[in-house]
């Protein structure tokens, strides 16, 4: 089993910064991709940023050119450095990994981590 941890969330005003990190348990060998999801009251969750084993990243529309994702294989860390926060990015920031194992055939196990509270004031 992998746990996931989040850590960096917070209060922050309207056009800064904050840091997430994602560190996991362990990390078996192979492909795999880590990333960062997101939920606001109301809303359905949705992907934020993505980064494979490769290094391979996407971006949601809404932060491309604001977010970054990285992450410190080393570590088995994942990043997420958020700028320019709006009210908008208001919402509770979940961790993902998909870990694609084999077992006499190839499938993807997913795990989540317990999510942090990011706030953007006005």
């Amino acid at each position: 089993q992998v746990q996931l941890v989040e850590s960096g969330g917070g209060l922050v005003q309207a056009g800064g910064s904050l840091r997430l990190s994602c560190a996991a348990s362990r990390i078996m060998s192979g492909i795999n991709t880590m990333g960062w999801y997101r939920q606001a009251p109301g809303k359905q969750r949705e992907v934020v940023a993505t980064i494979t084993s490769s290094g391979n990243t996407t971006y949601a529309d809404s932060v491309k050119d604001r977010f970054t994702i990285s992450r410190d294989n080393a570590k088995n860390t994942v990043y997420l450095q958020m700028n320019s926060l709006n009210t908008e990015d208001t919402a509770v920031y979940y961790c993902r990994l998909d870990q694609r194992q084999y077992n006499g055939y190839y499938y993807t196990k997913t795990y989540w981590g317990q999510g942090t509270q990011v706030t953007v004031s006005s």
